[in-house]
């Protein structure tokens, strides 16, 4: 009708205007949702995405010079690796009256952080170190590493080169 006055919208129409939004956002998230854990579901979950998240320590392995287990105590650590590629590690030795100290070490803390990348066919990870409490001793560096997932799911990283004996065994959180 030319002229004719539009009517403010009524019942059906006033629930409509309130509340389409609302389901039209709850649809697109449901949508991401499904779509996200399709990989999962699937069992094709990559190990990048494996690594994902924080790890506290279980235990480092850390033979002396003739393949005798070191007496060294436990330190406690925690590994994170972030979706954009960043990652942090963490330890703290035990006070002691010779509170450990060495080229990684000092005063019982080691530190670093950068970014990392992972080749999962050879099954190594390098950690490229951007900062630390070692300082000039490792940033710049490229350190990479052999990684391995246990059938419990636990990271076990060693050190790629061969005159490295270490190993670190991590728990997801």
């Amino acid at each position: 009708m030319v002229g004719a006055e539009q009517q403010p919208p009524r019942g059906n129409e006033m629930k409509a205007l309130r509340y389409g939004p609302w389901v039209v956002l709850l649809a697109i998230a449901c949508l991401v949702h499904v779509q996200s854990a399709k990989p999962q579901e699937a069992g094709h979950v990559s190990d990048r995405a494996r690594l994902i998240g924080a790890w506290h320590l279980e235990h480092i392995d850390s033979p002396e010079s003739g393949g005798k287990p070191s007496d060294n105590p436990q330190p406690k650590g925690m590994l994170i690796y972030t979706r954009d590629g960043h990652m942090s590690v963490q330890l703290m030795y035990p006070k002691s009256p010779t509170n450990q100290s060495n080229q990684y070490v000092l005063d019982g803390y080691e530190a670093s952080f950068g970014s990392y990348d992972v080749d999962e066919a050879n099954h190594t990870l390098t950690h490229h170190v951007e900062g630390s409490n070692t300082r000039d001793l490792l940033v710049g560096k490229d350190l990479p590493r052999v990684y391995q997932f246990t059938a419990d799911g636990k990271l076990i990283i060693r050190s790629a080169r061969l005159d490295e004996r270490w190993s670190v065994t991590w728990e997801h959180y």
